[in-house]
């Protein structure tokens, strides 16, 4: 058994030694994450808590496979579970309308659907070829389209900026075919 698949259990099976384990070896990866955008340690408690939970209420529900090492996968929750937090919080600031919180089910839930959904895409980008790759690397990275120019040697940043199109018109096109999309697509 692969140490993901051995964590992915520990998490099914409420084994908290293994847990204990996670949280020595994880916590103040994500815990500097949050404190250097915008978070406090009670924040990261909190999202390290609910990416343990979010990965063991999915795992039981539909078991899967992580093919990265599962400390990278759990930092990639985090990360998108924190990155959400501060979203929503934004938005909070920024309307007069009366707030309610979501219940603890449906975050989860969508939750889980943003992970697969970034799932979908990491997978889809990696089946690119040749130089679309490396270009949409480039661009999801936010590098200006004169370094892409230089980089790629083209002639220009219009011949730069088709590429990209064209790349990400691919990319697009690749995920729409994938049999996952179609559940994935809908809230």
């Amino acid at each position: 058994m692969s140490d993901n698949q051995y964590f992915l259990n520990a998490l099914a099976n409420n084994d908290s030694k293994e847990i204990e384990k996670l949280y020595e070896n994880n916590f103040h990866k994500v815990k500097k994450f949050i404190l250097q955008n915008n978070g406090q340690s009670i924040d990261a408690e909190d999202i390290f808590q609910k990416a343990l939970l979010q990965i063991t209420v999915r795992y039981k529900k539909e078991p899967f496979t992580i093919k990265t090492n599962f400390d990278a996968y759990l930092f990639t929750v985090c990360k998108n579970l924190w990155r959400k937090q501060l979203n929503k919080s934004k938005k909070w600031v920024t309307t007069d309308k009366d707030l309610t919180h979501n219940h603890e089910d449906q975050d989860i839930a969508l939750s889980i659907l943003e992970q697969k959904r970034w799932e979908l895409f990491k997978e889809t980008l990696e089946l690119i070829t040749g130089n679309c790759k490396i270009i949409l690397r480039m661009f999801f990275n936010k590098k200006p389209y004169s370094e892409i120019v230089e980089v790629m040697n083209y002639n220009s940043e219009t011949v730069a900026r088709q590429r990209v199109f064209k790349c990400k018109a691919k990319l697009i096109e690749l995920i729409k075919k994938d049999k996952r999309f179609n559940a994935l697509k809908e809230l």
